[in-house]
């Protein structure tokens, strides 16, 4: 069986969600396959909270970031659903290099502050810190979960063909106007898909099914925050990253560490980037013994509002590049968005754009995501973590 359509989004998660979500709106005919059934854990793409930080100097993110918080809101009034949370993100630490970040957001209109070791401690007693913090208002935490459900359904309401438990098993380029998807469903039934254009959002699975075509090195990994207990529930919290510096009262931390109080499950709290490489189909999904051991130090430390204690592990992955810029690019006929280095999801409704515009033919995206670009790694690490 051989259907036809202009457009076929392979992976639903937030990324192939949202581009589906733009083509829709702008009424192009648009398929999503997605692998798993709503609500799936086996992604990056679920869980209540994200870290929606808008910490970054480099001028394409921030451009993004302006893109972005509209283009949120614009998606909650469209499905009715509550998915950002402005609490705030306060940035603290020897290595944040904060005065540029400042710079750049105000030069673009993102409100951007310090505030004293004292003031912020007295704001928020939950969280020690050790320097001045940048903190950025409009920035917080934002529902994963809600917006996947979100954009599936805002998708399916402008008119695209939304199809759960339906996994795409090839991708074969037959020219540069025509490609073709092999998928089979839940219940064994096979169809081949057949579109002028191939968007490939596929996370951790992209380079095990996206062969001949040439993308920066992918390495998927299953990161493992956690959530701690809250001791005292009066107590306000802001999403937070903390950046380490030298000497032994940061000798334990794996990288820096970004968290978010998550309503109704505790603060979330977790290293950035440093979990063991997997195969995405052959997950445990169990926290690596010493580096959870390492979380609930840091926790002791850093986080008198929390019990560290009292702790639930949590299991993700990160697709990450060499230099965790992300990858959004067309070639051929296959459009392509993979490499969200673990702070992709502030942007998921930009990505949507970008993806469509690829797509449609509306427009470039930015240089800095090329698949072709020259990569020194992690010479040009972006600074919002996780998100």
């Amino acid at each position: 069986m051989v259907t036809r359509v202009e457009t076929i989004v392979v992976g639903g998660g937030a990324m192939g969600a949202a581009t589906a979500w733009q083509l829709a709106r702008r009424g192009g005919e648009v398929a999503l396959l997605e692998r798993w059934q709503p609500g799936h854990r086996m992604g990056a793409s679920h869980g209540a909270s994200r870290n929606f930080n808008v910490a970054y100097a480099d001028p394409t993110y921030v451009r993004m970031l302006v893109e972005a918080l509209p283009l949120w809101r614009e998606l909650e009034a469209e499905s009715g659903a509550a998915l950002l949370d402005l609490v705030g993100v306060a940035n603290h630490g020897p290595r944040g290099a904060f005065d540029g970040v400042r710079a750049a957001l105000a030069e673009a209109g993102i409100p951007a502050v310090f505030l004293g070791v004292d003031e912020a401690g007295e704001r928020w007693p939950g969280i020690r810190f050790d320097t001045r913090v940048l903190f950025n208002e409009q920035a917080g935490r934002v529902n994963a979960d809600a917006t996947v459900r979100a954009l599936h359904e805002s998708a399916a309401a402008a008119g695209a063909d939304v199809r759960h438990g339906t996994r795409a098993t090839r991708i074969d380029v037959v020219d540069d106007g025509i490609v073709h998807v092999a998928s089979v469903t839940d219940a064994g039934v096979t169809e081949v898909f057949e579109a002028r254009t191939a968007v490939v959002t596929l996370g951790a699975w992209t380079t095990k099914l996206l062969t001949g075509v040439s993308l920066p090195r992918l390495v998927v990994t299953q990161e493992q925050p956690a959530h701690f207990a809250v001791r005292d529930d009066s107590v306000v919290w802001p999403s937070f990253n903390h950046f380490p510096g030298a000497g032994d009262g940061y000798d334990y931390w794996r990288s820096p560490v970004y968290g978010m109080l998550t309503p109704g499950e505790g603060v979330k709290a977790g290293w950035h980037g440093v979990g063991p490489v997997v195969d995405p189909d052959l997950r445990d999904f169990a926290p690596v013994p010493d580096q959870l051991a390492a979380l609930q130090r840091y926790a002791r430390d850093w986080l008198p509002g929390v019990d560290a204690e009292v702790v639930t592990p949590i299991s993700c992955t990160y697709t990450t590049t060499p230099d965790e810029h992300f990858v959004l690019d067309r070639i051929g006929p296959v459009v392509v968005g993979a490499g969200f280095s673990g702070h992709g999801f502030k942007f998921v409704p930009v990505v949507g754009r970008i993806l469509a515009d690829l797509a449609d033919g509306s427009g470039p995206a930015p240089a800095l995501f090329a698949a072709d670009r020259a990569i020194a790694e992690r010479s040009a690490s972006p600074t919002g973590l996780a998100g």
